[in-house]
């Protein structure tokens, strides 16, 4: 069984014990959250996809920890302008474990 889910501006499918790194969610580890926001739910030959989301379908998941990705590094340079910058990033994500998806 799988469904697609919306959070932080982005889609995602998910199934069942699968970990995921999504977008930084205020919650802390250990903690418990169902989305809402199903956007299609399919298994077994049958799909169900939503208009714009499947009416009394959830997704609950287990925070595992809070994260950082990879530093991502901006280097900007202007040439024949001796104008250097260098920069550096790390998008902080929530990491989660696909506990059960409900079709209702």
């Amino acid at each position: 069984m799988f469904a697609v889910i919306r959070t932080g501006g982005k889609q995602y499918r998910v199934e069942p014990n699968m970990v995921l790194k999504v977008e930084k969610l205020e919650t802390e580890a250990g903690a418990t959250i169902t989305f809402d926001e199903v956007l299609a739910v399919g298994g077994e030959g049958t799909t169900t996809i939503g208009a714009p989301t499947v009416a009394g379908a959830k997704v609950t998941a287990t925070v595992i920890a809070q994260d950082r990705l990879k530093k991502v590094i901006i280097f900007k340079k202007r040439r024949r302008q001796n104008s250097r910058r260098k920069n550096g990033h790390r998008q902080p994500v929530t990491v989660l474990r696909i506990q059960e998806i409900n079709a209702a």
